[in-house]
């Protein structure tokens, strides 16, 4: 370093990034903390809500594997057909055996428990 430049000044001021004088104005970070607390918050939003999305899903396709197994352990001697209504019935309050019919439930005395259609991925589909 030569003595005849002061040690305020840096060696190549033309090539920094900045004002390496006295008089330049003076560098600030910019307050980012507004910008950061509105994206944590927006984000968080996401997130929870995607969550909840996943967690209806799941919710859904486990009701649906519980009435898929239900439907196929019940009696039926018949190949269902695709896109038919079915209709799961208990024989009796002692008795708790499931089968699956094809009489609508204002024709029979059974317990209804649901109609069903078999869709194209040979899955029971619950119809309301």
């Amino acid at each position: 370093m030569s003595k005849d430049k002061p040690d305020n000044v840096a060696d190549n001021p033309g090539l920094l990034p900045y004002a390496s004088n006295v008089g330049a104005p003076a560098i600030k970070p910019d307050d980012v903390a507004t910008w950061k607390s509105e994206k944590v918050v927006k984000t968080n939003h996401y997130f929870e809500t995607r969550y909840n999305e996943i967690k209806e899903e799941y919710r859904k396709l486990i009701e649906s594997y519980e009435w898929n197994k239900l439907v196929y352990e019940s009696e039926f001697k018949w190949e269902p057909v695709k896109g038919e209504t079915y209709y799961l019935y208990q024989r009796s309050e002692g008795n708790q055996d499931l089968f699956l019919s094809l009489i609508e439930p204002q024709y029979n005395e059974w317990i209804f428990i649901g109609a069903f259609k078999l869709d194209s991925n040979d899955k029971w589909e619950k119809v309301e």
